[in-house]
C-alpha cells in the first residue's frame, strides 16, 4: 500500500458511500447521450446529479488503484467541453480490485455520490464519485488524455472565495471560478490526469509516503528551500500533496528544498489528511538540495542561554534518547535552562495510573551527558493521573532542565498538582510563592491540557522567571482546504483562555516588579500572528522574540507544506528593551524525513 493515511482513508470511503447510497431516492438514469464525465462534475464542488443514477457515461482509464478499501479508477472524458469550471475527470468506485486497465475506453453505469473525507464534521469538501459501477469495455490502448499542467502561471494568487453567509459560509454551492482562485483551480481538475515538473519540495516525506511541493518557486519561499505561513491572509498557493500509486518502497525520502526533476503525474485526488492530492502513478526522480541541520553558537559566559525544545511523547521505551542528546548538545549547544514539553511518564502509554518521569527525564540527563553535555539537573510537577491531555496514559507535562554549573534553581515548597502557584514581594523585588509551581491547575482553561510550569532561576546573582508552556493543540481546526472558508479554528477559544491565564500571572510579577526578567516559552501552538500570541503579549507584558527574526526565518514546523511558528520564547520588557538579546529557530526536525521531533527547539540567548 502506498499509504497509510490512504488505507485510512480508504476505509472511511466504504463506510461514507454505503451510507450515502443506502439513504438517497433514485430517480430515473440519466442517459449517455445528454451525461458526461463534465455533466457528472458540474460548475460547482456538489455534482447536480448527486444521488441520481447515470448509464453508460464515457472516458478513458487513466489510473487505477488496488489497494486497501478505496479501490477503484479514474477515467476521463477524451472529448472535453470548453467550460473550465467542469472537471473532466472522475473517480469510479468500485469496492475490490478493478478490472479496468490504464488505456481502456469505458462506459460507466452507477451512482453519482458526494463523499466527504473525514466525515461531514470535519467540514472538509466533497470528493465526486460514481459508486456500485456497471463497467463496459469499450476497446483497450487508447492514448491517456494528456495531463494538464499545474504550474505558477495556471494557478492564481488568491487562495478561496469567501463562503456564502446563507450556507454557513460554505463554498459549495458557489459556481467555480479557477481563473481567481487556487481552491476552485484545483477543484476544476477533481480526477483529472494532471503533471508538476521539476517541482521543489516544501515538507518533507511523512512515515505515509506523502510529501509537498511547490509548483511557485519564489512564493513565500524560506532561506532553506520551504514556504513560509506568514499570515491568514497567504495560505501558498501552490503547495500540493503528492502520494504515489506505486510501492512505498520506491517513494523517495525527500527533505525540504530537494526537488522532483522532470514530470510528476497522475489523477488529482481529494483526502482529509491534506485536501487536493496529486495520487502520480509516474514520480519525478528526486535531487538533493543537501540541506544539513542547523547548530546554533554557544553562549557567552555573560549569556544566559534558554530553550524550548517539544520532543514529541518521549517515554522511556523510545529510540531517540540518543538523538534528542545530540541535538541538545552540539545542535543547542548545551544550553543553561531547556523547557521540554511532551515528557510522559516512565512507562508511557500504558494508562495504569503511574504518573512519576524520573525515569524519562534521567534517561534523557544520562544519554546528554554520554553526548559530551553537562549533568544537568531537573524540575517538574507531576500531572493528575490522565488529566493533562496527550496520548492517553502518557501523562505529558513540562520539564525545566538546568545546567547547576551555570544557573541555579529557587527550590521552594508548597507547589504541586492542584495547587496555584502565585506571586509576592519580598524585599521590593517579587518571588513565586512556590518554585517550581503550575499556574492555576483548577481552572477551566486547562481541562484536559497541561498546565503551565513556573520557576524560578538565578544566574550571575539575577533572577529569572521561566514559565513553560504546552498549549492546547490545534486538533479539530478546519483545515485549508475546507468547504468553510475562512475555516473555523474552534481549538482557539480554550487557547485563548489559556494564554489570558498566563499573561495574568506575568502581569501579577510586573506589578510587584516592573523590570523582572520573565520568559514565557514551548509549545505555543499558534502562530506568531495569532490571536493567542497577541493575548500573551497583552499591553507589552510579553513579546514573541522569533519576530526579531526576518520573516523568511520564522518558522519551526512543516505542515501541509506551509512552514509556520508553533514554539514560541516570549520575553517582558527588561529583557526586550536591553537589546542584548538573541534568538535562535534552530532547524533540525521539520525540513527533515528522518526527524526525531515535528518541532524544531527554539533558543534565546541574553544578558539578565
Amino acid at each position: 500500500m502506498p499509504s497509510r493515511s490512504s488505507a485510512r482513508l480508504a476505509a472511511l470511503t466504504v463506510a461514507a458511500v454505503c451510507s450515502a447510497t443506502s439513504a438517497v431516492v433514485l430517480t430515473s438514469p440519466a442517459h449517455a447521450d445528454s451525461v458526461r464525465i463534465h455533466d457528472v462534475q458540474g460548475t460547482t464542488r456538489i455534482s447536480p446529479l448527486a444521488g441520481q443514477k447515470v448509464t453508460d457515461v464515457p472516458g478513458i482509464v487513466t489510473a487505477t488503484r488496488t489497494y486497501g478499501s478505496s479501490k477503484g479508477f479514474w477515467m476521463q472524458d477524451a472529448t472535453p467541453d470548453d467550460n473550465p469550471a467542469t472537471s473532466e475527470g472522475v473517480f469510479v468506485f468500485t469496492s475490490s480490485t478493478p478490472k479496468a486497465a490504464v488505456g481502456d475506453s469505458v462506459t460507466v453505469t452507477g451512482t453519482v455520490s458526494e463523499y466527504v473525507p473525514g466525515g461531514a464534521s470535519s467540514g472538509n469538501q466533497s470528493l465526486t464519485e460514481i459508486t456500485k459501477p456497471v463497467v463496459t469495455t469499450v476497446s483497450s490502448g487508447n492514448a491517456v488524455p494528456a495531463p494538464v499542467v499545474v504550474d505558477r502561471d495556471s494557478v492564481p494568487d488568491a487562495y478561496a472565495p469567501e463562503g456564502d453567509t446563507a450556507a454557513a459560509g460554505s463554498i459549495n454551492g458557489l459556481t467555480l471560478d479557477p481563473s481567481k482562485y487556487a481552491l476552485d483551480y484545483y477543484e476544476s481538475l477533481e480526477g483529472m490526469n494532471v503533471q508538476v515538473a521539476d517541482a521543489r519540495v516544501v515538507t518533507a516525506t511523512d512515515p505515509y509516503s506523502e510529501l509537498w511541493v511547490t509548483v511557485k518557486p519564489r512564493e513565500h519561499r524560506s532561506l532553506r528551500g520551504g514556504t513560509v505561513y506568514g499570515s491568514y491572509e497567504s495560505q501558498n498557493t501552490g503547495r500540493l500533496q503528492i502520494q504515489s500509486l506505486g510501492s512505498t518502497a520506491d517513494f523517495p525520502k525527500a527533505n525540504v528544498g530537494d526537488t522532483l526533476e522532470g514530470a510528476t503525474t497522475g489523477p488529482l485526488d481529494f483526502n482529509q489528511f491534506g485536501g487536493y492530492t496529486l495520487v502520480a502513478g509516474r514520480l519525478g526522480t528526486l535531487k538533493s538540495a543537501g540541506l544539513e541541520r542547523e547548530t546554533t553558537r554557544k553562549q557567552s559566559s555573560r549569556e544566559l542561554a534558554v530553550a524550548t525544545y517539544n520532543v514529541e511523547n518521549l517515554d522511556p521505551s523510545d529510540a531517540t534518547f540518543d538523538k534528542h542528546a545530540a541535538a541538545i548538545v552540539h545542535n543547542l549547544q548545551s544550553p543553561d535552562i531547556v523547557s521540554l514539553e511532551e515528557i510522559q511518564d516512565n512507562n508511557g502509554a500504558k494508562d495504569d495510573g503511574t504518573v512519576d518521569a524520573s525515569g524519562t527525564v534521567n534517561k534523557l540527563i544520562d544519554a546528554i551527558v554520554a553526548a559530551g553535555g553537562p549533568k544537568y539537573d531537573w524540575r517538574s510537577i507531576d500531572p493528575v493521573n490522565d488529566q493533562d491531555g496527550g496520548e492517553p496514559g502518557g501523562n505529558i507535562r513540562q520539564v525545566f532542565l538546568f545546567n547547576p554549573e551555570r544557573v541555579s534553581f529557587v527550590d521552594r515548597a508548597g507547589g504541586d498538582s492542584t495547587t496555584a502557584v502565585g506571586v509576592t514581594k519580598v524585599h521590593g523585588k517579587a518571588q513565586l510563592t512556590a518554585s517550581p509551581g503550575r499556574i492555576d491547575p483548577a481552572n477551566a482553561a486547562w481541562a484536559n491540557s497541561r498546565k503551565p510550569l513556573a520557576g524560578e532561576f538565578v544566574f550571575r546573582g539575577k533572577t529569572v522567571f521561566v514559565i513553560g508552556n504546552h498549549l492546547n493543540s490545534k486538533g479539530g481546526d478546519q483545515g485549508l482546504t475546507s468547504q468553510y472558508q475562512p475555516p473555523v479554528r474552534s481549538s482557539e477559544v480554550q487557547r485563548h483562555a489559556q494564554a489570558t491565564e498566563v499573561n495574568a500571572f506575568v502581569k501579577d510579577i510586573l506589578s510587584v516588579q516592573k523590570n523582572a526578567n520573565v520568559v514565557a516559552l514551548g509549545d505555543i501552538n499558534d502562530f506568531e500572528y495569532s490571536e493567542t500570541a497577541q493575548i500573551l503579549e497583552g499591553d507589552g507584558e510579553l513579546w514573541s522574540a522569533i519576530k526579531s527574526l526576518p520573516r523568511s526565518e520564522r518558522y519551526t514546523y512543516d505542515y501541509q507544506g506551509n512552514q509556520q511558528v508553533l514554539d514560541q520564547i516570549l520575553v517582558s520588557p527588561a529583557i526586550r528593551r536591553g537589546c542584548d538579546f538573541e534568538y535562535d529557530s534552530v532547524h533540525v526536525n521539520s525540513e527533515f524525513n528522518d526527524q526525531i521531533s515535528d518541532h524544531d527547539p527554539q533558543v534565546l540567548r541574553f544578558r539578565p
